[in-house]
């Protein structure tokens, strides 16, 4: 929540850009935090947005241009001259400068990639080199790098140089003459031991590395599990190219839980900020999944009216339909809820799925039982009798178990098949749980009421 003094500068900055004063403006850019300026420069039209951006200083520039979404960095781009977005591509970190390159149209990106120097040119198209979504885009060049053999002396001397343009120094990484990774050494170790040692003195060869063509979401579970801010990136001969660190990989994490949010709402994943979303871009995104289940709510239809014959001998069976598939369809929704963000977490594997089997089935049997004392009761007293009840009740126990179990597996099958798990959206399961529970249905009433 803003402060009463942010907002009284927040006022001034927005005045002074009114007044076109850009030296003004450049000072009073420096009581605000660069997230504070991101949030501002959207506020404001066009030309006030580049005034504004102009006035800030390089480094600044880059920062809030770098916590922009990717639409609203299209559209300043487009507004900068060609000089300027030169600068600001020079002054943008490699891993957020590649993260802007993927998401331009292959046409844009290249004329992007023509006003580069050739030294971050080379950079660029070493980082667009990796697969899309690897962990080798999300990665930046940018780090300290010392010899086992040096002394600390040296090694500290070394980071004087080359720590200002490093993404952080917290970590130093060992490696040897051929940049392969030997270990990864706090900075608090160098301050600490004696000048005179060699940096091989205080090494303990234990450290954490990823690949860069593994999947960016490996980022994520390897920092949660080992509790860190950033972690080195090799390749497939174990040689240092580049470091992951902690805000790159919580954009990372927050990009993945929203596609799975919009993938088990039923809804192909939208890559660009909901505020720009075309009604008939959302309306392709949507339409899909709806006439799919539209077509499979077909089936519910034709199962209801096979047991047509039933229903007009019992009427009463008509009664509770809603409830049951309803029920059904949300025991499955959640189990998969639960499964998917388990997997996608690593809490789980593909091997634990037996644990998983067995402690569902005896979570969906508390379940079923528990409402199916429910649905009995409400049957017994309110229509059909106890004949009806006990159908009601037998039904949303063998509902509940078969849903529970469709929402933990289906997402494990899945993801042995190496598909996305979060395609067994809510409404997926609902559908499943729809057709079969209608069966399961008329298939008790008949055997319980002879019909």
């Amino acid at each position: 929540m803003k402060s009463r003094l942010e907002t009284v500068e927040t006022l001034d900055i927005k005045a002074l850009v009114a007044q076109g004063d850009r030296m003004a403006l450049r000072t009073a850019l420096t009581h605000l935090h660069e997230p504070e300026i991101a949030d501002l420069l959207l506020q404001l039209d066009k030309l006030d947005r580049v005034l504004l951006f102009r006035a800030m200083p390089r480094a600044m520039a880059a920062d809030v241009f770098s916590l922009l979404s990717s639409d609203d960095q299209r559209r300043l781009l487009h507004d900068l001259t060609d000089e300027e977005t030169a600068r600001l591509l020079a002054d943008l970190d490699p891993d957020d400068r590649t993260a802007l390159f993927a998401e331009l149209p292959g046409a844009a990106t290249q004329k992007l990639l023509n006003i580069l120097s050739p030294d971050d040119l080379k950079q660029a198209r070493q980082l667009l080199g990796y697969p899309e979504e690897s962990i080798g885009r999300l990665m930046t060049p940018r780090y300290v790098a010392v010899r086992a053999h040096w002394t600390i002396a040296q090694s500290l001397d070394h980071m004087r140089s080359f720590g200002p343009a490093a993404e952080t120094v917290n970590i130093i990484y060992v490696v040897d003459d051929h940049w392969k990774l030997l270990d990864e050494l706090a900075l608090s170790k160098f301050i600490l031991a004696s000048p005179a040692d060699t940096v091989e003195q205080i090494m303990d060869h234990t450290f954490v590395s990823l690949s860069a063509f593994e999947d960016r979401e490996m980022a994520v579970q390897a920092m949660e599990r080992y509790d860190l801010n950033v972690l080195p990136v090799v390749d497939s001969d174990g040689v240092l190219v580049g470091i992951v660190t902690f805000d790159d990989v919580m954009d990372v994490a927050q990009a993945e839980a929203t596609e799975d949010f919009q993938r088990i709402a039923g809804v192909q994943p939208i890559d660009f900020d909901y505020r720009y979303a075309g009604v008939s871009h959302l309306w392709r995104k949507r339409i899909g999944w709806l006439l799919l289940l539209l077509v499979a709510d077909f089936l519910s239809s034709s199962v209801i009216a096979f047991y047509e014959e039933a229903i007009e001998a019992v009427v009463a069976l008509a009664f509770f339909i809603p409830m049951l598939i309803d029920s059904g369809g949300n025991t499955g929704t959640q189990s998969a809820t639960l499964i998917i963000r388990s997997l996608a977490t690593g809490q789980l594997a593909i091997s634990d799925w037996l644990r998983v089997l067995w402690k569902e089935v005896r979570v969906g049997v508390l379940l079923g039982v528990t409402l199916g004392t429910v649905v009995y009761v409400r049957g017994f007293f309110w229509r059909g009798g106890p004949e009806v009840g006990l159908v009601v009740g037998l039904t949303m126990v063998a509902l509940v178990i078969w849903a529970n179990l469709i929402g933990a597996l289906l997402p494990m099958i899945l993801h042995r098949l190496r598909l996305d798990p979060a395609v067994v959206s809510s409404p997926f399961i609902t559908t499943a749980a729809d057709v079969t529970g209608l069966i399961l249905y008329f298939s008790i009433a008949k055997w319980v009421l002879g019909i």
